[in-house]
């Protein structure tokens, strides 16, 4: 058994923690150390913030999850004024091994090893997810994270994309009203504009709440807060209105992708896991006309999973030494 350091990366936080890796498998995961993202200059500061706070030498080799497409070893984040190239970086750390995988990636490494008491059922029968074949991910957070995960040969591959960013397509009136509000900011409407995090915001202010469109987080933690204690209707009405869109788009992807099963994501997942299996997401997963019995046959889960950006990461870099 090894060890390395697993880094998750996102435009406000940073989190590292020190996994033991054997078998191309993640054995334990430290507790997570969580720095602000927006304090460092890039990687190496709080690499060595971390380092500091550990009191010993660090491995030798890191996984590094990040918030972007990764494209030939190097991506920009989109919130961070920081460019990483991974073979610069792992001179600058004095590595002898690291790996950079976008962090939906990473999910999906981590829903691939992750045991079955580590998924909640949300909807459809309930049972395993598939041995072989595709599995849908989903993960609405401050965006939209979409992948595939493939299993047969008794190996699994993870099929990352830019899923979140097809067009948003309405079901109802309501839906219909909120595409025009949308479209008069954006022009184009992708789904993650409505099945990510900050969309409950312009689905209040559609609903008639008032409030900007969602770019204040203190303002979208308010209504998810409100929504899911019951203390306000109308948020109430978003966060299941957020839940409907959300079945919807899941629908579509397992669709598109011929998938066996889907499993939900992200921190706005995470949010709702106790909220979403007696919403409308069900029937809006298995709505899809001529195709709805073969829908109501997918086993559709909730990743309980802590910290899956880090076990991802982890998981990624333990598959390139699986002799460890």
């Amino acid at each position: 058994m090894s060890q390395l350091v697993a880094i998750d990366l996102g435009g406000t936080h940073v989190r590292f923690a020190i996994a033991e890796v054997a078998g191309g498998k993640v054995g334990t995961l430290s507790e997570p150390v969580t720095l602000k993202s927006g304090d460092y200059d890039g990687i190496p500061a709080a690499w060595a913030d971390f380092e500091r706070q550990c009191g010993v030498a660090l491995p030798k080799a890191a996984a590094l999850s990040v918030a972007g497409p990764v494209i030939d070893g190097a991506v920009r984040l989109t919130n961070l004024p920081w460019r990483i190239e991974r073979a610069a970086l792992e001179r600058e750390l004095g590595l002898e091994a690291l790996v950079l995988v976008n962090d939906f990636e990473a999910v999906g490494h981590a829903v691939a090893q992750a045991g079955p008491d580590e998924f909640q059922h949300l909807c459809g029968p309930d049972m395993a997810l598939p041995e072989t074949g595709v599995t849908t991910i989903v993960g609405p957070g401050t965006g939209l994270g979409v992948a595939q995960l493939w299993r047969g040969d008794g190996d699994y591959r993870i099929v990352p994309s830019e899923g979140g960013h097809i067009g948003f397509a309405p079901v109802d009136a309501f839906e219909g009203h909120l595409l025009d509000a949308l479209r008069r900011q954006f022009g184009r409407v992708s789904v993650e504009r409505v099945a990510a995090g900050p969309g409950i915001s312009d689905i209040y202010q559609a609903l008639g709440g008032e409030g900007g469109p969602g770019t204040d987080p203190f303002e979208d933690k308010n209504i998810w807060t409100s929504g899911t204690a019951g203390g306000d209707p109308l948020a109430r009405t978003a966060v299941e209105r957020f839940c409907m869109a959300l079945g919807s788009v899941a629908g579509d992807l397992a669709l598109a992708h011929g998938a066996g099963g889907v499993v939900i994501a992200g921190g706005v997942g995470r949010r709702l896991r106790h909220f979403l299996p007696a919403s409308g997401f069900g029937a809006r997963f298995v709505a899809k006309g001529r195709f709805g019995e073969a829908m109501a046959r997918l086993p559709v889960k909730i990743i309980t999973l802590a910290e899956p950006g880090l076990v991802g990461a982890a998981a990624a870099l333990a598959r390139l030494n699986p002799a460890d």
